[in-house]
């Protein structure tokens, strides 16, 4: 998980050419701190766990709320974001170079047996 999502995260500074400087994170998976500390290691950035780790619900509260003019934008929710723990990246560039690159020549290798 923590690989694709690199993959994910370089493709979006790249076509946007916004460097992402954390990664707020919820949900079940973020729940467990090795995969959490291993993100951030291997995106050499921030991660933010929420307080509340399920918020799908909220999230579409807040957009309701937004709808019918109970908070007047996205600022004011902002303010409602709670960090639970954040983990900062440990790992030595060399150390999360070589982990990376080792995760492309699996996924390379894989290619080999892929049909059309």
């Amino acid at each position: 998980m923590a690989y694709q999502t690199r993959n994910v995260v370089d493709t979006m500074q790249k076509d946007s050419g916004i460097k992402i400087p954390d990664l707020r994170v919820d949900g079940g998976a973020s729940n467990n701190n090795y995969l959490m500390q291993f993100q951030a290691d291997i995106l050499n950035i921030t991660i933010e766990r929420t307080k509340i780790l399920e918020t799908t619900s909220l999230g579409a509260a807040f957009l309701a709320g937004l709808a019918v003019g109970y908070w007047k934008n996205t600022d004011e929710l902002k303010h409602i974001f709670k960090i639970g723990q954040a983990f900062e990246p440990k790992m030595s560039d060399a150390e999360r170079d070589k982990l990376y690159s080792g995760w492309q020549r699996a996924i390379k290798a894989t290619q080999v047996f892929a049909h059309d």
